[in-house]
Formats: structure tokens, C-alpha cells, sequence
């Protein structure tokens, strides 16, 4: 198990995360998609270092062959998704409980088609990943939510109230992140297997994005959901992808995994009438690359991440008192509490925006029990850390004097 450290000025590093890559005007969602194009943005998650050497690699001697036409998946994309879940968690899978998809959400979108019917129920736990919401919108079904509960700084699920929403004859699903996006939680076992007993009392479909699954740190276990739902009756489906872990969102490729071939089918069958059931080669090349030969790129990269979480830990507390960081288990997202700023989290987004040029996301964006947080991503080069930390500093004492103003 790796080690993070508070500092990795100290450690020997065989990948650069420290190099600053000038993204304006490379039609990048998140450098150029604000107005002003000198806003330092660390909203979406998407990371600022290079995909790992080796999957360039590939891409270019995949590029240098000169010729772009049809392909079809090769076994060895299956052998290495089967590869990866082995040595990273553990878990056995087998090639016909993979079906491969152009991305996590078409895949949720498609699962949600082939199993439920307009106006059913699907429960999700908010604050919680906001495509969530759009995709069960788009599906005509309807988002019930079971909120986490936040306490001493951490969230927990409320078992009570998903009892009482999984009993309704409406409610078909749950839909969860695991780990969680946005605050972080890496859920252990005995949570998922109160989940899964819940699931199956009541006859719901589970349904796991576990896409921030290889970027959990120290101390803590990312367990699959379908290892858990091994030994119980009900439908399950688990999402994973390379996409967020090596920075190659752009590519689109992902999979579903269940451990019964026949319910795949049925998503399959979807996906072809959606005319969604594709994957470009190169997708394909760089997933193959991400899980045999980019493992060691991912250990620095957590040790990198972690490294900026304790320092925007320490920043904070040393000079933004009042926004509490709450724990980060996994991903490179991390979730403020500025509620003891009395400052909507919408208000206090627009003013770092348009006042101090910073972007974060509010927390409404992952439901109304974000009011009161926001969210940053700090998968980036220190140097940039550092200036978006001023930046929020600046925010935040503007937001400070005007509440202690008389």
C-alpha cells in the first residue's frame, strides 16, 4: 500500500506532476469553456497533468499506422479490464459478464431503459454526482432521494430512510457512487452489505458507478458492489472505467459489469437500438495500456494528490478557519464546508468567479443538501493549488467582512 506523505518535495519521482500544461484555446471543456478565459478553473473533473507516458505511446504508434477504418473489440481489452479488477480488488471476472460502453452515464441511461418503465422510482443518495439527476430526468423516471447524513465533518447513509423509499412498489432501483462523488466517502463493507440486504428484501435493481474506484488512498478499501451481491438474489450492475483515473475522459470508454450474462443482454440490445454501442479504437487502446502498464503512473499520482489535499487541509486551517475540509477518502475532488460563512453556496461561487476568477462548483449542483459546500478539484500541479487557494482566500475574507460588518 503506497504511502502519502505531507510534502513530495522530498520523494524521488519517476512522473512529473509538477509540470504546468498550458490548455487555453485546446478547446478544453474546462479551460475554455468560461468567458473569460483568465478564470483558473477547478470545477470539473478533469485532471491538469499528462496521461501517462505510456498511453501516449500507444495512441502515437496507434495513430502511426496510417489507416482509421472499422474495428472490432479484442480480447485483450476484456483480459485486461478482468486483469485490473484482479490485482487492484481482489475480484474474479469472468469475459461474458463484461459488456463494453461508450461512457458511465450512457451506460446508467441504458440499464435505466432496459429495465424500468416511465415514472418508475430510483433512489439516490445526494449530495450526489448531478448527471445522476439528468440521466433519470431524461429516462422519464423519477429521482427519490435518501440523503446522506453529515456529522463531525463526515457523511453516512441513512438506512432508516432507505428502508422506508425502498418499500414503495414504485421504486425499482438504487443508483449509487461508490466511492461517492462528491464528499469523498469510500463505502466500506458492512455498509454495502446493508445496502444489498435492503436491495434484495425489496426486489431493487442496484446500480454502482464505480469510476472514482482506483483513485482511493491510505487507509482505506475500495470494494466492488458486485462482490458484495455475490451471494444474494438481486440484479446487479457495476460501472466502471479507466476515464477519471488516467486522465482520458475525452476517449469515452467504459464498461458494465454483471455477474449474470443474460441481464446484459437486455442493456446490450438497448444500446444497439440507441445506436450507442461502439467504442473508438483508440478508446480501446488506451484502456488496454491504462491497466497493464500504467499502474505505476497511479501510485504517484495518488501520493501527488493526497499530498495537495494535506496542504489544502493546512492552508485552510490556518488561514480560512471557518471552510472545514472534510475527509477525503478517495478522488481527487474535495468537498468544503463554508456553511459557518452564512453565504449561499451559489452566491459564494458567483463572487469567486466573477470576482477573484476561481471556479468551483456550488454544491446544489449534487442536490439541495450541498447548500452550504462547495466543490474543488485538486488534481492539478502544486503551483496551480497554490494560486487557487489565494484566490479562494481573497473570496473568502470578502465574504468574512461582509458578515462581520456592523
Amino acid at each position: 500500500m503506497a504511502i502519502y506523505r505531507n510534502s513530495i518535495s522530498k520523494i524521488k519521482m519517476k512522473y512529473n506532476f509538477d509540470e504546468i500544461i498550458s490548455r487555453k484555446n485546446t478547446n478544453s471543456i474546462k479551460w475554455n469553456l468560461a468567458e473569460n478565459h483568465d478564470v483558473l478553473p477547478m470545477w470539473v473533473a478533469d485532471m491538469d497533468f499528462k496521461t501517462p507516458p505510456e498511453i501516449i505511446k500507444a495512441l502515437s504508434e496507434k495513430a502511426l499506422q496510417g489507416t482509421f477504418g472499422y474495428s472490432f473489440i479484442p480480447e485483450n481489452f476484456y483480459e485486461a479490464i478482468i486483469h485490473w479488477w484482479k490485482i487492484s480488488y481482489q475480484y474474479d471476472i469472468k469475459r461474458d459478464w463484461i459488456l463494453h460502453v461508450p461512457g458511465t452515464i450512457p451506460a446508467i441511461s441504458a440499464i435505466i431503459r432496459a429495465y424500468l418503465q416511465p415514472g418508475e422510482n430510483i433512489i439516490i443518495q445526494p449530495p450526489v454526482y448531478n448527471h445522476f439527476f439528468n440521466a433519470i430526468e431524461n429516462c422519464d423516471c423519477n429521482a427519490i432521494e435518501n440523503k446522506l447524513i453529515y456529522e463531525n465533518g463526515d457523511y453516512h447513509i441513512d438506512f432508516n430512510d432507505l428502508e422506508i423509499k425502498a418499500k414503495d412498489p414504485k421504486t425499482k432501483m438504487l443508483l449509487i457512487c461508490n466511492p461517492q462523488n462528491p464528499v469523498g466517502r469510500v463505502w466500506t463493507r458492512q455498509e454495502l452489505e446493508k445496502i444489498v440486504s435492503i436491495c434484495s428484501q425489496h426486489n431493487l435493481i442496484i446500480v454502482s458507478d464505480e469510476i472514482h474506484a482506483d483513485l482511493v488512498f491510505e487507509n482505506y478499501r475500495h470494494i466492488p458492489l458486485a462482490s458484495v451481491a455475490q451471494t444474494s438474489d438481486i440484479i446487479s450492475f457495476t460501472c466502471g472505467s479507466p476515464c477519471k483515473t488516467f486522465n482520458i475522459s475525452g476517449l469515452s470508454v467504459a464498461y458494465i459489469i454483471s455477474e449474470d450474462p443474460k441481464f446484459l443482454k437486455s442493456v446490450e440490445k438497448l444500446l444497439e437500438k440507441q445506436e450507442t454501442a461502439t467504442i473508438n479504437p483508440f478508446a480501446v487502446e488506451a484502456l488496454i495500456t491504462a491497466y497493464t502498464q500504467s499502474k505505476s503512473w497511479l501510485e504517484e499520482l495518488k501520493d501527488y494528490i493526497y499530498s495537495n489535499y494535506q496542504f489544502l487541509k493546512d492552508f485552510c486551517k490556518e488561514n480560512m478557519p471557518e471552510i472545514k475540509v472534510t475527509t477525503l477518502q478517495a478522488t481527487y475532488l474535495v468537498w468544503l464546508d463554508c456553511s459557518s460563512l452564512d453565504i449561499k453556496s451559489d452566491e459564494f461561487s458567483k463572487l469567486l468567479l466573477e470576482e477573484e476568477k476561481l471556479w468551483l462548483n456550488s454544491g446544489t449542483m449534487y442536490g439541495d443538501s450541498g447548500e452550504g459546500f462547495l466543490r474543488i478539484n485538486i488534481a492539478c500541479p502544486k503551483a496551480l493549488l497554490i494560486e487557487g487557494l489565494k484566490k479562494l482566500e481573497n473570496g473568502y475574507n470578502k465574504v468574512l467582512n461582509k458578515k462581520n460588518s456592523p
